[in-house]
């Protein structure tokens, strides 16, 4: 078995492809409507389906909001240098929710960004910057 992808229900698709692509850096990798049951499948991420997993983001035509419910925690993404992928997600209008920093009761840098629906990203820095 392996992942295959993570869906996030999204009140304006356009709005969210526009977070993810040109704020995240992912990829379109598909979309498709469905009307007869009056929704839209979109998948983006960093490689394609079939060696990468992926995220789903689900529009349901007939819905305009969502609860995001209290069990839900974040998406997480490895960066390289996570100060200057901070700086460039707020200079593409991405809202930075937690400034890039050690982890309370670790060492391991973080930082969280908040896409257009208010699901939180952690940014995760994997490698020692510079």
């Amino acid at each position: 078995m392996r992942m295959l992808h993570t869906m996030l229900r999204v009140e304006d698709l356009d709005r969210s492809l526009l977070f993810y692509t040109e704020v995240l850096g992912m990829d379109l990798l598909r979309r498709k409507d469905y009307p007869s049951g009056r929704f839209t499948l979109a998948f983006v991420g960093y490689g394609d389906e079939s060696d990468t997993t992926v995220l789903e983001l689900t529009h349901n035509w007939d819905t305009s909001h969502y609860e995001l419910g209290s069990a839900y925690g974040h998406i997480a993404l490895g960066v390289d240098d996570i100060y200057t992928t901070c700086s460039a997600i707020a200079a593409k209008g991405g809202k930075v929710v937690r400034e890039p920093g050690p982890m309370k009761h670790g060492n391991t840098v973080i930082a969280f960004v908040e896409d257009p629906d208010g699901y939180k990203v952690e940014l995760i820095q994997i490698s020692a910057p510079g």
